[in-house]
């Protein structure tokens, strides 16, 4: 099964007015849609726009596995156990927020930020908050958040290449720029694609380079 979802579809959010943009994938606050709550652990992904100098306030976590990807610009991150990072293309974040944390996210760069933030639901509640960043990834290098029971899979394509995609129980592909194919379909920045019990898939890209997300999630 592979139901493709639209970067079109998504729901808006955010603040407008306050520099902030929101484009969420799965029902979140006022958008509510019984049949689209979560795909395996994955209960969020939210492609978020702050303009120079916005952000957004101190707020509070829980039972969630914060996972953020920088796309443009630089995302200043401090939270309540005292972290304070700069965020930047290529470096994978997460915020294991287990029995609470709170945290600000901010713009404090001349240009736009744009990012992708990603929360998966632990297969246990509780437990101690915790804080991770990996400066510039290397591509195809898999990152694990055995908390919730995923896998995360960075991939940058230049025109033409092809990548196999993970056997596993479910997928969610993300497309962060470029073009690419997943079996007949087509897709765009914005796009996704949830697939499960699929096997021996391909990713290629279609034109020019290419970046997608790859969340490999357990049954």
């Amino acid at each position: 099964m592979m139901d493709v979802r639209r970067a079109g579809g998504r729901y808006r959010g955010g603040d407008p007015a306050a520099g902030i943009e929101t484009r969420h994938a799965f029902s979140f606050g006022p958008h509510y849609d019984p049949d689209n709550l979560r795909f395996g652990a994955l209960i969020a992904c939210n492609e978020e726009r702050l303009a120079p100098r916005a952000g957004l306030d101190e707020h509070p976590h829980s039972h969630t596995e914060l996972v953020t990807w920088v796309v443009e610009g630089e995302l200043t991150h401090r939270d309540s156990r005292g972290h304070e990072t700069l965020v930047r293309p290529g470096d994978v974040q997460r915020l294991s927020a287990a029995a609470g944390v709170r945290h600000v996210e901010r713009n404090d760069g001349a240009g736009p930020l744009t990012f992708v933030q990603m929360w998966l639901a632990p297969l246990d509640p509780g437990g101690d908050p915790a804080y991770e960043i990996v400066r510039g990834i290397a591509d195809a290098t898999p990152y694990a958040v055995p908390e919730a029971g995923a896998m995360l899979h960075v991939r940058r394509l230049v025109a033409g290449e092809r990548t196999a995609l993970p056997d596993a129980p479910r997928l969610y592909v993300h497309v962060v720029r470029g073009a690419v194919r997943l079996g007949p379909h087509e897709l765009a920045p914005g796009d996704a694609v949830r697939a499960a019990d699929e096997k021996g898939r391909e990713l290629s890209a279609s034109r020019g380079p290419a970046e997608v997300l790859v969340w490999e999630l357990s049954a």
